[in-house]
């Protein structure tokens, strides 16, 4: 069969990925701590062939869609009024630590809540401590790298949390409700000494409507395009078929 029909195919279910990646940026506009992705295309099977006057002619079958990265830039801060609530002015991370899985992941939303937690004392006595929670059973990470715990005394606009930095952010894996696991060419998470928290306030979604708006519109043309090459192809190959009968 023609090889544009193949190409064609290929280039339809790709811009189908792609608008799905800017359908979901555009559906989390309103989340707080949401960061947008940026999906990036790489070239499928290309090669080169020998033309006429010694010149070399490019074939191949389309392009792929290689991943979705993350745009970490900061999205606007807006004010809570409430003062379990952070943003982080600049780069870094929230650690937040799982106690059932014992996994430590990063998010940039700080809309925290205290949580109660059961935990021996030295007499070996339960007794009841509160934590800083993200709201689904995770902890936020202090300084010390372990789980902030906060006591009735303790003054919200001055707890020790700590805010993450990875050498590079791109790649990092997305694991659900805007947080991240780094990979290895993430590099090492170090506590960012000089990071500045805003308390009252979150950061919110960094999704612009009107970009996503226009690279849905590209995917759509580009589909419809796509599809027609396909049709194209088709009524070929239908003529051709029908010469040889």
């Amino acid at each position: 069969m023609n090889v544009s029909f193949y190409t064609a195919a290929v280039g339809a279910n790709q811009q189908q990925q792609r608008l799905n990646v800017h359908a979901n940026n555009i559906a989390n506009i309103n989340t707080y701590g949401f960061k947008a992705e940026k999906p990036t295309f790489s070239s499928l099977m290309y090669s080169n062939l020998q033309g006429m006057n010694g010149q070399e002619l490019p074939r191949g079958t389309g392009s792929r869609m290689i991943m979705a990265d993350t745009d970490f830039s900061d999205g606007a801060l807006v004010e809570s009024g409430h003062t379990l609530d952070y943003a982080i002015i600049g780069d870094g991370f929230f650690g937040l630590y799982d106690p059932t899985t014992e996994e430590i992941s990063y998010t940039r939303k700080g809309s925290f809540a205290l949580s109660g937690f059961q935990r021996p004392n030295e007499e070996g006595v339960m007794e009841s401590v509160y934590m800083l929670s993200d709201g689904y059973g995770r902890f936020v990470l202090n300084k010390d790298g372990k789980p902030l715990e906060v006591k009735e005394d303790s003054d919200p606009g001055n707890l020790p949390i700590a805010v993450y930095g990875f050498d590079h952010t791109n790649g990092m894996r997305p694991v659900g409700t805007n947080r991240y696991l780094p990979v290895d060419k993430n590099g090492t998470p170090r506590i960012l000494e000089n990071a500045t928290l805003q308390q009252g306030f979150i950061e919110a979604s960094n999704s612009d409507l009107a970009t996503e708006l226009t690279k849905v519109i590209e995917s759509q043309r580009s589909y419809s395009y796509a599809l027609k090459m396909v049709q194209t192809s088709d009524e070929i190959e239908n003529t051709i078929n029908g010469l040889r009968g």
